[in-house]
């Protein structure tokens, strides 16, 4: 849920977790992330272009990915791997719901 607090990309994930999930598959996590995005905490997102109103360029989330999508996305081992260009634009990122704001924790 941390990493849905900030922008960053999938792999973040690991990063907010303690042992064993750190060391946990994506066939592990994946199902996890799946029971947040079924309660409604949580979106999946691919990272799209953003400028800002100083004309700087960043990113953001873009649209949901549909619910039906997701399986297949998470269960590809490279969307939770940093990527090696060190381009985050494309890569998934969570975001919190309107919900998942209200999740005490």
């Amino acid at each position: 849920m941390l990493n849905a607090f900030e922008i960053d990309i999938l792999p973040g994930v690991r990063g907010d977790l303690d042992e064993p999930l750190v060391s946990a598959s994506t066939a592990e996590l994946a199902p996890i992330l799946l029971s947040l995005v079924d309660r409604g905490w949580i979106e999946v997102c691919r990272v799209i272009p953003w400028t800002a109103p100083d004309g700087s360029c960043g990113f953001q989330p873009g649209k949901p990915i549909t619910r039906e999508d997701l399986p297949t996305l998470l269960a590809d081992a490279d969307n939770w791997d940093y990527p090696d260009s060190g381009d985050w634009i494309g890569c998934l990122t969570i975001t919190l719901t309107e919900i998942g704001r209200q999740v005490p924790w």
